[in-house]
């Protein structure tokens, strides 16, 4: 090993050129919560390496944004209705059976 090197010649960047990016994607970097990220791991390692978390996360955004997920109120009014006819069935038949 040398006790000086002569780095005046050097160039700044990487020394290996990045892959080139998919068409129509972009790299970003952005935070998410370690339990949504843990989430969609465990679902791409039970895959098999058949996908990847990122491609799983992007699939759930596309979704999300193109309306095919449901909506929450949807998915509330629906709920409500199940337990409502649920209530509205077990007194009926309450009123059914009389003690004698």
């Amino acid at each position: 090993m040398k006790n000086m090197y002569d780095f005046s010649k050097g160039k700044r960047g990487r020394v290996v050129a990045e892959a080139p990016l998919e068409p129509g994607k972009v790299r970003i970097t952005i935070r998410l919560d370690e339990d949504l990220v843990d989430h969609f791991g465990a679902i791409a390692d039970r895959s098999g390496g058949k996908v990847g978390y990122q491609t799983l996360i992007n699939s759930a955004l596309r979704e999300y944004v193109e309306g095919k997920t449901p909506k929450w109120e949807e998915t509330l009014r629906r709920i409500m209705r199940e337990e409502i006819g649920k209530k509205q069935r077990g007194l009926a038949q309450h009123r059914r059976v009389r003690p004698v």
